[in-house]
């Protein structure tokens, strides 16, 4: 394999691998890695070499860290759900979509905001109880995925995420909204369901009114 130093696309998921070599870092050209549904819970320091990666699958593994992934500056999409970090590093760089659900992660870089150019953030399943006011810098987001993740409450700061379409909040134990959610200009999508712990906003009539589908 190793000689397909040309090789822009290598599928490993679902093999029960336990390890990956070292040589891994010698496909240069590799634009898309998947190493989802194995049994890794490390992951060889060379895949930093990768510096042309767009996507980068590893699911579903036993990972407890990332290595310094820093040098890929190209990618774009990150699927790490379903491991077992309990945090997320500072390079996370130029991310489109980044995938984080169902670990152990506790809090959020303040450096989430930089992520200027992501468009999906799924971090459903995780121990945040609370959200960086940084979070307002991801101007370019679609799509926020917080199910069962601890929420008190939401930053006003999500007042300007313009772009934002969905906001997935379900199972939290939330006490209080900001109005900033009232005045999203695209928001198409709250998902509010088995919250128990919230009294509706008032403004949560007049967003059901202007068109956006209100679960509860």
């Amino acid at each position: 394999m190793w000689a397909r130093r040309e090789l822009e696309t290598l599928v490993l998921a679902d093999n029960d691998l336990t390890s990956v070599s070292e040589r891994l870092g010698e496909l240069r050209a590799l634009r898309m890695l998947d190493l989802g549904h194995n049994q890794l819970a490390s992951l060889p320091d060379t895949l930093g070499q990768l510096a042309g990666l767009d996507f980068l699958y590893l699911h579903a593994n036993q990972l407890a860290a990332l290595p310094g992934l820093a040098n890929l500056s190209r990618l774009r999409y990150l699927n790490v759900g379903d491991n077992a970090l309990d945090g997320l590093p500072e390079w996370i760089g130029e991310l489109v979509a980044l995938r984080a659900g169902g670990n152990r992660i506790a809090a959020l870089p303040a450096s989430i905001g930089r992520l200027a150019a992501l468009r999906e953030l799924h971090l459903s399943g995780n121990p945040l109880g609370a959200l960086p006011e940084s979070i307002g810098g991801l101007g370019e987001l679609r799509e926020l995925h917080l199910r069962d993740t601890r929420l008190r409450t939401v930053p006003a700061s999500i007042g300007r995420l313009a772009r934002l379409r969905t906001l997935d909040l379900r199972g939290n134990p939330l006490v209080e909204l900001p109005d900033a959610i009232a005045v999203l200009p695209v928001l198409d999508k709250l998902d509010l369901r088995w919250v128990t712990t919230l009294r509706d906003p008032a403004w949560l009539a007049a967003l059901e009114a202007r068109g956006c589908l209100v679960y509860r």
